[in-house]
């Protein structure tokens, strides 16, 4: 009597859930990794309570932070209580914060506790939190920021945190944004990394690949991005001076890499100096 025959295992439906379930993968991940770093999402005032003091969490607390943004923008008047905890950040020790923080104190000039907590801030260690806080000041009609806002015309010098043999690992042309690694720095202690603290294109090196570098050495230059550069002729546009008009004109003349609105801002920005100073 011949076997009963086995039943065939069917792989074609296996493959195909299996399949489904990659594709799904695609699709979900890139919406999970968005939804948790978009600062878009609403927050409801419990959850916008907690996140501004969940320190062990600082992208929560800048998504919460840009929800006041939002708030304030809208002319809801119950976002001032959340006022005390958003001064005190601007001393947390998490620069990502600090810079955040910065901007959206900007968005309520009416608040004089903003207007003294930006003051502060001018003297921050992180650039970007004095830049930020510069051009928060305009909106306060305070022009105490004007020296750091024509230096975001300018380019600027990366200092190296560290001692020891330099490792370049970019090149001239190269974007580099906040966060960015340029370097490495080799010592006793290791190898350790050098970041970019402000957004630009690598201009050139100041230091030699391979050569020892000191503590607080300038090591490279960026030039600035367009968008450092746009903000600072809108705020020079209402509080900017003679002496600012050769740094104003060199992006009136069109910059290679940058939009015309760059050029066009430049212009308006160079004819409301012009009037200021005719006026007085």
């Amino acid at each position: 009597m011949p076997e009963t025959a086995k039943p065939q295992t069917s792989f074609g439906g296996r493959w195909a859930l299996g399949i489904l379930a990659i594709a799904l993968l695609f699709v979900l991940m890139p919406f999970l990794f968005w939804n948790a770093t978009w600062f878009g999402r609403p927050m409801n005032d419990q959850q916008l309570s907690k996140a501004l003091t969940d320190h062990s969490h600082p992208r929560d607390i800048q998504h919460a932070l840009a929800q006041v943004e939002t708030r304030v923008e809208g002319d809801d008047p119950t976002v001032r209580k959340w006022y005390p905890q958003i001064i005190q950040l601007a001393s947390d020790p998490v620069d990502e914060i600090r810079v955040t923080d910065a901007w959206v104190m900007g968005q309520d000039n009416s608040s004089e506790d903003f207007h003294h907590a930006l003051l502060q801030l001018l003297s921050d260690p992180n650039p970007m939190v004095r830049r930020n806080a510069a051009l928060s000041l305009v909106r306060f009609k305070d022009d105490s920021g004007h020296a750091q806002i024509v230096a975001m015309l300018r380019s600027f010098e990366l200092h190296t945190p560290f001692a020891g043999k330099l490792d370049t690992r970019l090149k001239s042309g190269d974007v580099v944004n906040p966060g960015t690694m340029v370097a490495h720095v080799e010592s006793s202690a290791g190898k350790m990394e050098v970041r970019s603290n402000v957004p630009g294109t690598l201009d050139r090196w100041l230091a030699a690949n391979g050569s020892s570098v000191n503590i607080d050495q300038p090591i490279l230059s960026l030039l600035p991005s367009e968008s450092m550069v746009w903000e600072a002729l809108r705020a020079l546009y209402l509080i900017g001076s003679t002496d600012d008009l050769p740094d104003v004109a060199r992006y009136a003349r069109g910059t290679d890499g940058m939009s015309p609105q760059i050029a066009q801002q430049a212009q308006a920005t160079l004819t409301a100096i012009r009037g200021r100073s005719q006026a007085n």
